[in-house]
This record gives C-alpha cells, structure tokens and sequence, in this order.
C-alpha cells in the first residue's frame, strides 16, 4: 500500500504542476519555488511530517521535500546558533543535494553534448 500512497501522491503533486503550467501564466521557476515554499510552510505548521509518513517517496521527492528539509536545518540551526542560524542552516541542509546535483548535472554535459536553444 506505501507504493500506491507514494505513486497517486506524487502523480497528484505533478499533474497540480501541469494544471498550473496549462491553465495559468505561471513560469515553471515559479511554480517550483511555489513547491519549496509550500513545503516550508506545511512543515511550519506540523503538516508535512504526517503527510510524509503517509506518502512517502510521493511527498519526499518532490520539491515539497526539499522546502521541508530546508524549514528543518535552519529550525535546527536557529536552535544551536541564534540568529546566524537563519543565514547557515538552509544552506548546511540543502548542502548534499545541490552539490550532487550539480555534479551529476556536470558529468551529464559530457556524456550529451548540451546546445543552447534557437
């Protein structure tokens, strides 16, 4: 049952995406800060931990989750460092996965031969 929740979860996370991106003038960057705000926001109020117990991968992978991590390292931040959590926490929590993003992405370029559009 955990690979239902997480498949019409995340695909129902998705298909608001394309909703937005169809109907709306919104540009796909605004609609995935849109996802890591509402993220941010639902783990400010305490809903996204039981919305993930419940979805699983659905809610994690998406953007949604990295809003929650991000909330998630600066709270922790602010709590051992005060004030200059704010400013190092997110950065601390997202850390891993922009770089191994950025790596991947990297080595991507080499194996695809990337153009820049007409």
């Amino acid at each position: 049952m955990e690979y239902i929740n997480a498949f019409w979860v995340g695909g129902l996370i998705c298909a608001i995406c394309q909703i937005l991106l169809e109907r709306t003038k919104m540009m796909p960057g605004r609609i995935m800060v849109l996802l890591v705000c509402t993220g941010a926001v639902l783990s400010f109020l305490g809903l996204y931990q039981p919305f993930a117990e419940y979805a699983g991968a659905g809610a994690s992978v998406p953007l949604l989750g990295f809003g929650h991590l991000l909330y998630k390292g600066v709270r922790e931040a602010v709590d051992e460092s005060g004030f200059l959590g704010l400013f190092q926490g997110g950065l601390k929590a997202g850390a891993v996965g922009t770089s191994a993003a950025l790596i991947f992405a990297y080595l991507a370029s080499f194996l695809f031969q990337p153009k820049m559009k007409k």
